[in-house]
């Protein structure tokens, strides 16, 4: 038999790893119903403001009922944000990535009448944002500087193609393509056309996945002319407003907004650092590194490798949180990562996750992997509770109850809510999480990457497959069954974590080898069957931070394998504040499966701040006295889903 060589075509992943199974039958089992039952205003919940403010409707989304206002079959205004479709279309691709590995006929029906609902909601020239069809038709893109018009209709063409793949659903491609027909006819470089994007961006990303599944030239072009031409012209947001009239808000207070916000100061091309609102700038990053692969644009891409440079080195959270303030949910300046007032929305870690992914397929290289797991295991997570019906908006390494007594504190939430009135977290953790498979590996024409440590079968092209087996992330044993009927020649690229890069084994056919990393990552040769037994470094981890991160000096964060680990008041007596780690730790590693659904524990030596009794607010210095103790830590990931109370990642360091 001829050997030939392995296409590029996407595998069938089922995952079979416990950790992750049992998130992705929550989304199946909790997590979708609750969120339908949310947007259909017929839960009974209470709606938070994000930033920790009162919402003018505590009770009810609204966002179905908008679709239904459009589509003429309920009467009434607009409810909620511009944007407030975009819960409804993420909540649909999340659904539409669990069929693949949960039919529900029930569901099945509800999302084909979705689509039913939103192709009657849809304009005959396939426009589609409620807001403006309901109370403002005449405004149409005439304030895109925050009337989030193509990014609502981007977040529907991602999930229509998502649809479309997991069920063959015409219609919910068809809205899909006159969408961007829509947005084709009314922007571009033509005459006549408008000459400039979205201010929060999604729909270049969206193009992407749209061009992809249907070739349509047309639609690449114009997701590379929103990249390339963004920030061309600072003014023209500002031209459009004066047009609009300044005092005509779509959203309350956006007006004096600066262009740094929407990354549209200077020329993206030129941009070296991430600036502004955290989510756009991934997701502008996401669209430009997906772009920069279907086109080629060697610019593009150098762009990409600056942005993330400062976003992953010198921006960015011990657990893959991004954005520093909660003043415009912003980057603000290098090694600026405060704990107490900082943001790391979910959104943002989510975004990253999708750049991280769209960087791996431009480049083999380890750090990107090592991003998305971080993000996976950590920052991404933190954003769902245990239950499925509870999400945090803001990702704190430093939570107290206490805190919402302070106004420039209270976005910091010591508990999950049951929903916001800027609704956009918890419908993308949904989607992250149902479509994790889509994480495991990336094919190139190379090799088949193994990026995540995933427990799967996979059936590559050609009848290649691949079992990977392990306790992942509480056991750091994982196993690799290559099976090869028909002989296939390809490599297989094996990610070494950052975390692990110092140690590690490695048997093949299990015979011991010493392999190179090479960019993160060992090759293997692959022409038949063979197995592969990898080992990695668990040990526990203190982690400092780089000395011009002011708010963590003299302090460490805990990490074993992936995970980030905190200390929280429901193991440890308050204030969480008055205790250090001994210089010898002794840190000890346990699994606990009577907590949080069964987590890794970690004990440490300790000790405990003695002060005296006294009343006032100031006294005379005495020399502190340490009480030893011991302190528990948990995953950060898991942290909120007991009793209320104090948390903390970043702890005070004997000697340090």
């Amino acid at each position: 038999m001829t050997a030939s060589t392995l296409s590029t075509a996407t595998p069938k992943v089922t995952i079979t790893s416990d950790f992750w199974n049992t998130y992705r039958q929550l989304i199946v089992k909790e997590v979708l119903p609750y969120q339908w039952a949310v947007m259909n205003d017929e839960a009974d919940i209470n709606i938070t403001d994000e930033k920790g403010g009162e919402n003018p409707d505590s009770k009810n989304s609204h966002a179905v009922a908008n679709l239904k206002i459009a589509a003429g079959q309920m009467t009434g205004h607009h409810f909620g944000f511009p944007f407030q479709d975009t819960d409804v279309y993420k909540w649909l691709e999340a659904a539409s990535y669990s069929f693949s590995y949960q039919p529900n006929p029930d569901l099945k029906q509800i999302t084909d009448n979705l689509i039913d609902l939103i192709a009657d909601a849809q304009e005959d020239d396939g426009y589609l944002s409620t807001f403006f069809q309901i109370d403002a038709p005449k405004r149409r893109f005439k304030r895109l500087q925050q009337s989030h018009e193509l990014y609502t209709m981007g977040h529907y063409i991602e999930a229509g193609v998502a649809y479309h793949q997991a069920t063959g659903n015409e219609k919910a491609l068809t809205i899909a393509i006159k969408m961007a027909d829509c947005i084709d006819a009314n922007f571009g470089p033509a005459d006549g056309k408008i000459h400039a994007a979205d201010g929060h961006p999604e729909i270049e990303l969206a193009l992407a996945k749209l061009f992809e599944v249907t070739h349509e030239q047309r639609y690449l072009d114009l997701a590379h002319y929103f990249l390339v031409n963004r920030g061309v012209d600072p003014e023209f947001y500002d031209r459009q407003l004066e047009a609009d009239g300044f005092d005509n808000d779509i959203i309350p207070n956006m007006h004096g907004v600066t262009h740094t916000y929407y990354q549209v100061d200077q020329p993206l091309l030129t941009q070296k650092d991430a600036k502004g609102h955290a989510v756009r700038v991934v997701y502008l990053c996401t669209g430009m590194a997906h772009v920069a692969r279907l086109t080629g644009d060697k610019d593009l891409l150098a762009a990409c490798e600056r942005l993330w440079d400062s976003i992953v080195h010198r921006r960015m959270y011990v657990t893959g949180g991004i954005g520093s303030t909660n003043v415009g949910e912003a980057f603000t300046y290098d090694y600026d990562l405060p704990n107490e007032t900082m943001y790391a929305e979910t959104c943002a870690s989510v975004g990253l996750t999708f750049f991280a992914k769209q960087m791996l397929q431009n480049e083999a290289k380890g750090e990107y992997g090592d991003i998305i797991e971080k993000e996976l295991f950590n920052g991404a997570l933190s954003g769902i509770s245990l239950d499925g019906k509870h999400f945090f908006y803001v990702n704190p390494l430093t939570a107290d109850p206490k805190f919402q007594q302070n106004p420039s504190k209270a976005h910091i939430m010591s508990q999950r809510q049951d929903w916001f009135g800027c609704a956009c977290c918890p419908s993308n953790i949904a989607r992250l999480v149902s479509s994790i498979d889509q994480y495991v590996y990336t094919v190139t024409d190379k090799a088949i990457l193994t990026h995540q440590f995933i427990a799967n079968k996979a059936t590559f092209d050609q009848g290649l497959e691949i079992e990977q087996t392990s306790n992942f992330p509480w056991d750091n044993h994982i196993h690799y069954a290559v099976t090869n009927p028909n002989k296939v020649q390809t490599t297989l690229g094996i990610r070494i974590p950052s975390w692990s890069r110092s140690d590690f084994t490695v048997k093949v056919n299990g015979s011991s080898q010493t392999l190179p990393v090479n960019q993160g990552f060992i090759y293997l040769d692959v022409t038949g069957d063979l197995t592969v037994d990898l080992t990695l470094d668990f040990s526990i981890r203190e982690l400092q931070a780089n000395t011009a991160v002011a708010e963590d000096a003299g302090k460490v964060a805990i990490q074993r394998g992936p995970m980030v680990y905190c200390v929280e008041q429901a193991d440890n007596p308050e204030n969480l504040w008055n205790y250090r780690l001994a210089a010898d730790a002794n840190l000890q590693y346990h699994f606990n499966a009577n907590i949080l659904n069964g987590v890794g524990e970690i004990t440490a030596q300790a000790a405990v701040r003695q002060t005296p009794q006294t009343d006032a607010l100031y006294s005379n210095y005495q020399p502190t006295t340490w009480q030893p103790t011991s302190l528990t830590l948990v995953p950060y990931y898991a942290w909120a889903n007991r009793e209320d109370g104090q948390m903390r990642v970043w702890l005070s360091k004997e000697n340090a």
